[in-house]
């Protein structure tokens, strides 16, 4: 008997062929093997939106090794990621190596260890054509999007830019942030904070002003600070209220693909492609000590809060074990997940508990230690008993005026002992309070008024992104770090720290797409197309009628805005430079052609001068005082080199500054890191500045 497994990539390949033997060989598609061609549209409007797919380049020889193959086998499977894009995947290897459509040849695994492997070949089905259909209609819609709608921009902005459909809506999404920072008047107010100690004690608590006895006092100037201030001299401090409670803190569920991106960004300062990534190899296998290549987590590409039975049996069993019986809830914790959850595997978990962090540090690199501990420290903590807290809350009156002081201590750590999540992390470093009692006599060591402006919203990080996409409905959990990604790398968002800016670019193409399509960047209709591709993937709606409803209206539109806007080009401050052109006088401008932005003349046809494009970092060459200009090797990588080269050799992976060195006079550079730090990297000189 021989059978043939295909999946998508080696990995994955090593690791299911260890639990399925010498019977199945097991051999990677390396992904995709059959694509819309990029050279052209490949979708044939007039004939249902026909897509004319072709083997992608060079994966022909991969083709035709994989044919050879399956000719050669009793029994193909087709077992690539289950989701949409993995089973488009399977429907396009068994057209191309003509196996029966109606056969049962579709395997899933939603974990790669014996127990998933074992369960999905035990359950093979046909491949499941609405779920392909679902696929076709996103990659078929976005083609007509971008391949419709990135010429007209490019020909009104700048040559060779690109509008995807959810690309675009997340550009409008930090552009308008940044609108309403713009927009944002601070106003001023003032709080005052006291420090006071009990009759007998040492250590001063905080307490806060708050009102007097008909409720809060806000306190706009000043003028209104220092007469409270002013009231409150001499007077006595006495605790009027003392109210103790109980609170019980639950734990958060365990990850789904947008909240382990978040979470991922906000402790590991992961951007969302690292997270993906190294998730990804988590889930295809590592190579473990006396077990072999084992998949460590359940599939990373989901929305669904599930857990399955026998993973809940194995946590409440081990945290028996470690914890004690009192670390578990009196029954198992369960999840509801969110209505528009597509529900089609677990939440993201790892496969074995016995297997923690520390047991396989050896074994995995730094990423896949760090984010496995994260995985595995979410999943457990999730199906333990709750934290109990003790709380506080305190009144302590000054004649008429009141101040408030809360606290807390834990009663019983619960779930904390083991996780607790970043948001929750400066809450858990709140100061406990002392004994108090009404009536007792409080002195105040410091009275001090502190002035405060409002402040506008917070620019968006890779994380509050994701959890806004998710939040619309925009996008689904494969795609959130490719979009994040790709406004990045087109140079329409910039990343300053964390923060996500827009960049002018970005914000030009986002107000044109505002102007002329509307429906393509409106967040509700971006988000009711995700409901749409959904109910084809449910054989709900026909993925040919879907398209047609939308290309209609979106040609329509498309041509209005070519006819209204014909000879017009949107200018763009970046482009231009302050360099003359030493042969017609203009002043020069940036442009990009087919290899990156070069600088020319704007009087081409009649003056075509040209010349090379650098990017000033705004700090002059120490050995020479020509400008320093960021430079990239053959892969990309960024290092910093002197304008006059090659007559200075002057060069630097870490970036200048105009900062000097106060011991030696150099100039100091930056060090890469979670924390910026200056330094100097003069022979002899160890100067640090954090």
């Amino acid at each position: 008997m021989s059978n043939l497994v295909i999946v998508e990539s080696p990995a994955k390949a090593k690791t299911i062929k260890k639990y399925l033997g010498k019977d199945f060989e097991v051999v990677a598609s390396m992904g995709h093997v059959r694509d819309l061609p990029s050279a052209r549209l490949s979708v044939d409007v007039k004939k249902d939106f026909a897509p004319k797919y072709e083997i992608i380049k060079g994966k022909e020889k991969l083709v035709d090794e994989l044919k050879k193959l399956a000719q050669k086998s009793d029994k193909v499977y087709l077992a690539t990621d289950p989701d949409r894009e993995g089973e488009a995947i399977s429907w396009h290897l068994a057209y191309i190596l003509n196996l029966d459509m109606k056969d049962t040849n579709r395997v899933e695994f939603n974990e790669i260890t014996q127990t998933g492997v074992r369960n999905g070949m035990d359950n093979p089905r046909a491949v499941n054509i609405d779920l392909v259909n679902a696929q076709q209609a996103r990659r078929i819609l976005d083609r007509l999007v971008g391949y419709k709608l990135s010429p007209f921009v490019s020909q009104k902005i700048r040559r060779g830019l690109s509008a995807g459909r959810v690309q675009s809506v997340a550009v409008r999404i930090i552009v308008d942030r940044e609108n309403e920072i713009r927009g944002f008047v601070p106003e001023e107010y003032w709080s005052i904070d006291a420090k006071f100690i009990p009759k007998g004690a040492r250590k001063a608590f905080s307490a806060s002003f708050y009102g007097d006895e008909k409720g809060k006092i806000e306190i706009k100037t000043k003028e209104e600070a220092d007469k409270i201030l002013n009231y409150l001299d001499g007077k006595e401090f006495v605790v009027s209220k003392v109210k103790n409670g109980t609170r019980k803190k639950s734990p958060v569920p365990p990850f789904i693909t947008s909240t382990l991106q978040q979470e991922a960004s906000r402790k590991l300062s992961f951007q969302s492609r690292r997270t993906m990534r190294v998730a990804q190899e988590l889930y295809e296998g590592v190579d473990i000590d006396d077990i072999g290549a084992t998949g460590l987590i359940t599939y990373m590409r989901t929305d669904s809060l599930r857990v399955s039975a026998d993973a809940m049996r194995e946590a409440a069993d081990y945290i028996n074990n470690k914890y004690g019986k009192a670390y578990l809830p009196a029954k198992p914790r369960f999840f509801k997940s969110r209505n528009n959850a597509q529900d089609g595997h677990e939440a993201i978990r790892p496969t074995s508990v016995a297997l923690t962090p520390d047991k396989i540090k050896s074994n995995l690199t730094s990423d896949q230690y760090k984010l496995y501990k994260l995985i595995w420290e979410r999943f457990l903590a999730s199906q333990m008993a709750d934290c109990i807290q003790k709380t506080t809350q305190v009144d302590i009156k000054a004649d008429k005026y009141l101040f408030k002081a809360s606290g807390y201590r834990v009663d019983f750590d619960g779930f904390t002992v083991l996780y607790v999540e970043s948001k929750d992390e400066a809450e858990a470093k709140a100061s406990e309070l002392p004994m108090l009692e009404s009536g007792m006599p409080l002195k105040a060591k410091e009275i001090i008024p502190n002035q405060h402006f409002t402040q506008p919203p917070a620019r968006f990080t890779e994380a509050s992104l994701i959890k806004a996409l998710e939040e619309y409905g925009i996008g689904r959990p494969s795609t959130y770090a490719a979009t994040i990604t790709t406004i990045v790398s087109r140079e329409y968002v910039k990343r300053e720290g964390k923060s996500l800016h827009p960049t002018e670019l970005g914000e030009a193409l986002a107000n044109l797409m505002k102007e002329r399509f509307p429906k393509i960047v409106n967040v509700k209709f971006t988000a009711q197309m995700e409901q749409d591709l959904d109910t084809v993937e449910n054989g709900d709606v026909e993925w040919v009628a879907l398209l047609s409803q939308f290309y209609t209206d979106f040609e329509k539109n498309l041509k209005k805005a070519k006819a209204d806007m014909e000879g017009v080009k949107i200018q763009l401050k970046e482009d231009q430079t302050d360099i003359v052109c030493d042969k017609c006088g203009k002043l020069m401008v940036v442009k990009v052609g087919r290899f990156g932005k070069f600088i020319a003349c704007p009087g081409w046809p009649e003056c075509k001068n040209i010349i090379p494009y650098t990017e000033k970092v705004g700090v002059n060459c120490p050995d020479c005082g020509s400008d320093i200009i960021i430079r990239r090797t053959k892969k990309g990588k960024i290092f910093y080199g002197c304008s006059s080269f090659p007559k200075c050799n002057f060069m630097s992976w870490s970036e200048p500054t105009n900062e000097k060195c106060p011991q030696c006079g150099s100039i100091l550079f930056k060090k890469k890191g979670k924390k910026e730090t200056l330094y100097c990297n003069k022979e002899g000189c160890v100067y640090e500045k954090k």
